[in-house]
Parts: C-alpha cells; sequence; structure tokens
C-alpha cells in the first residue's frame, strides 16, 4: 500500500500517526521475536485493530521481513569491517556476541557476531586483526563453530585451550591500537582487555560509534515489543515496595543512587515483561534507582501500552533512551556516591559516570540477590509450573512411545511436538531456551 493511500486509512481509523511513524514502528516490531501472537504488536498501534486494518498490517510486516536479507559474503563483510578500521584509525576490533545490557540473549540489532561470521551460538567473541582474525567459543561450540564459519577467514578457538587474552597477547604487534565498543563490554572486561593490551606493548581504544555498524547497511533497528505489567497477583510483591526495599539497600552503602543495566532486574524490580529477545520475556530499558526510591526508566514509550501509567504511578518516571547519556551526565555533577555493578554495566556507563565529581561505589547488582529469593507466590507459581510441565512432558512420552514405532521421527518434529503440548498448558508464555533434542548416532 502507498503512503498517501495508507495515511488515508490510519485517518479512517482514527490513529493519530503518520505513515511514516506506524512504518517505524513496524520495522522495530519486526526486529523483535514473534512470540506466541505474531500480531500483538499490532496493539500499539490501536487497541482494536479492524480486520482491514490487521490485513495491512501483517502485509506491511511482511514487506519488511522479506527485505530484511542481505545476500552480502562473509569475505566482503570482513573486508568492509577491516576498511573501516583502518578509516577509524585502529588495528584490530573485538566483536563480543554482546548488547548494551550483557543479557544472555541478545536483540538481533546486536547479532553483530552472527552478522559477520555467520556463527549462531549463543556465545562466542571474535578478534579481528589486519591480517588475522580468530573466533572465541566454548566447548559447547566448538564443532558447530567448524561448520558455521569460514575458516579460511577465522580461526575457530576452544577457550579451553587459549584464551582471547593469551591469543592477543601474542598476535598483537607492539604499538598497535586495538578497538572495542565500551557499550558491549562490561567495566571488568574492558578492564582485562586493558591489561592485555598493555603486557603486549599495545593500545586499546574506544570508539565512540561501532565501526562494524557503519558496515551493516542491513541492520534491523532496536526491537519494539509491547510491555505489560507484571501481575501481583504472580509477583507477590508490588514495585514500590520492591523500590523502596532496594532504595533502602543503596542507602546503607552510602550510595544516592544506583543505575540498573541488565533488564531482567528492571524487569523484576519494576513487575514489567516484555518481548524484545527470544526465551526472556525482557524489554531493553535502562534505570535509574534514587534513594528515596523515585525511578527514571528509559525505554522506547511506544512499547508501553495506555494501561502501564497505572501501574508504574508517579513511582517511575519515563524517558526516552536517547536521553539517558544526558542523565549520567547531570547524576555524575549532582550526586556524591553512585552504585554500578562492574561486572554487568557496561564500560560506557562506567566512563560516563567516572568523569564527574561523584564517587562510584562498585558492588553487586542491588536487584539480583533478591530478585533470586523467591517469595511465597513466586515458590507457589514455581510448583504449579512444573506440574502443568510435568503433564505436557508426559503427553509427549505416550506420544513418542506411540510415534516413534516406525522410525519416521525426526529430532525436530519431537522438539515440535513437545512445544505443541506445552503451548497448550494455561498461562504458556514460551519456551525458557531452545528445545534440546538428539538420538542415536550423530
Amino acid at each position: 500500500m502507498d503512503q498517501p493511500t495508507l495515511t488515508k486509512l490510519l485517518k479512517a481509523e482514527g490513529i493519530a500517526m503518520s505513515a511514516t511513524e506506524l512504518h517505524t514502528l513496524a520495522q522495530g516490531a519486526a526486529a523483535a521475536p514473534p512470540g506466541l501472537n505474531p500480531d500483538r504488536w499490532m496493539n500499539l498501534v490501536t487497541s482494536a485493530p479492524t480486520s482491514r486494518l490487521k490485513t495491512v498490517l501483517r502485509d506491511l510486516m511482511q514487506g519488511i521481513t522479506s527485505a530484511s536479507t542481505s545476500s552480502e559474503s562473509a569475505v566482503s563483510r570482513l573486508i568492509a569491517l577491516r576498511k573501516a578500521l583502518v578509516d577509524a584509525n585502529i588495528d584490530g576490533f573485538i566483536v563480543p556476541r554482546a548488547d548494551e545490557h550483557q543479557g544472555e540473549y541478545v536483540p538481533s540489532c546486536a547479532q553483530r557476531l552472527s552478522w559477520l561470521t555467520g556463527f549462531t551460538g549463543s556465545a562466542g567473541t571474535v578478534a579481528v586483526l589486519d591480517d588475522r582474525a580468530a573466533l572465541f567459543v566454548d566447548g559447547r561450540y566448538t564443532l558447530q563453530a567448524e561448520m558455521e564459519v569460514d575458516q579460511e577467514l577465522y580461526q575457530v578457538v576452544s577457550i579451553a585451550d587459549t584464551s582471547m587474552d593469551d591469543w592477543l597477547a601474542d598476535e598483537l604487534p607492539d604499538g598497535s591500537r586495538l578497538g572495542y565498543d565500551p557499550r558491549l563490554h562490561s567495566r571488568n572486561q574492558a578492564q582485562r582487555l586493558r591489561k592485555t593490551c598493555e603486557s603486549a606493548g599495545s593500545s586499546l581504544i574506544a570508539v565512540d560509534r561501532n565501526p562494524l555498524d557503519s558496515v551493516w547497511t542491513t541492520q534491523p533497528p532496536p526491537p519494539i515489543s509491547p510491555v505489560a505489567a507484571h501481575d501481583e497477583r504472580f509477583a507477590g510483591q508490588g514495585l514500590r515496595e520492591k523500590c523502596i526495599q532496594i532504595a533502602s539497600r543503596i542507602s546503607e552503602s552510602g550510595s544516592e543512587a544506583t543505575v540498573l543495566t541488565m533488564t531482567d532486574s528492571i524487569a523484576w524490580l519494576l513487575n514489567l515483561r516484555g518481548g524484545d529477545v527470544e526465551f526472556t520475556p525482557l524489554a531493553m530499558a535502562f534505570a535509574i534507582l534514587h534513594r528515596d526510591s523515585s525511578v527514571d526508566l528509559f525505554i522506547d514509550a511506544r512499547k508501553l501500552g495506555p494501561d502501564l501509567g497505572s501501574h508504574l504511578g508517579s513511582q517511575v518516571a519515563i524517558h526516552a533512551p536517547e536521553h539517558f547519556g544526558a542523565a549520567l551526565n547531570r547524576l555524575k555533577d549532582e550526586t556524591k556516591q553512585i552504585q554500578i555493578d562492574p561486572a554487568t554495566a557496561n564500560d560506557w556507563i562506567c566512563r560516563q559516570l567516572a568523569e564527574g565529581k561523584a564517587k562510584l561505589i562498585e558492588a553487586t547488582d542491588p536487584c539480583a540477590l533478591p530478585k533470586a529469593i523467591k517469595n511465597s507466590v513466586e515458590l507457589d507459581g514455581t510448583r504449579a509450573a512444573h506440574l502443568r510441565d510435568g503433564v505436557a512432558l508426559t503427553r509427549f512420552l505416550h506420544w513418542i512411545n506411540n510415534a516413534s514405532e516406525n522410525g519416521q521421527i525426526t529430532e525436530i518434529d519431537a522438539a515440535d511436538q513437545l512445544e505443541t503440548f506445552r503451548r497448550q498448558g494455561k498461562n504458556f508464555q514460551g519456551l525458557s531456551f531452545p528445545t534440546i533434542s538428539g538420538a542415536g548416532n550423530h
């Protein structure tokens, strides 16, 4: 549908959104996992889309998805990256499988390692120098990496045999400049990299803009998936009570605020659930919790439904993600002590805060331990979930006992059928990780 026609349709539907704004929203929705209901993103356009509008939105989404593929080869991508490194005046670059939040699962826009090398495992890092490159993986992914990656371009290295630090210490030329994106490495990781470079007579250079992003022409935008309140009947504790509890902990440390970077901590603290990444109901966001228990939440407001205002209340102020840097600048100059977790907070945040007057107090994410200690409601919910999943697994075992007699069931068939049984259970929201299905010799 052309833009003028789409504009007329939106106006006829009473939607205060331009065709351009809708297209941008749809691109973000396409960058998020589809989840159980691929049409759920339409509720961000209007709470009750008509059949006509649903058809148009599905066509729009299909067009965006079809146009997102790229035909570039692995060698052309590596050549383009190396040219970008020359332009940036650096001799090498580290590409981890990570995003700004250091989570286990990353959104499609942060799948830089996969785009560059073809490696699709959930953990790995590549070091690219001007004349060689190596992909570092753990024992789970050695065989997979060797199958997925062009070994003429990348040496596949098991970290059980050689760590990336040791490899860099041997391979970095004296006086070279190794680049890294401080947003994709924790404070601790960056400090370790810096020591490695210094031992090799090299320098670690923080880049303002990731050079890989400049050559990834089909990089998806940040994901936009609906965010919903996690009902207190499942959480067992309201967000206000949690904020007061955690604010008290940071106040006891002498800090006036803490910067929360882990999306699971923010989801727990504010009783929010999203869908920006696979297998975990999380929304990409940052937060600053102050010792008075107020919260500044930095999140794309397009993800938030109208009902979230009453859920968050006056406790939480919503800000656009692009205002996070300015908020850090104010925080570092207006407070005396700020708590930060160097194991999880990315190095860019720590560098921003370290430039101000405030003293940085390094401590574990204050939500980590309270989040791990389940209350009675959460424990009851866990037990109930295991019972429901036990029913699904029992049905699956009965099914496979009968269906596998002729030997025609594949491992994928089995995984799909198990998910089907799980989907039929009450309150099912999705898998927590891809089913690991294997049988016989490989």
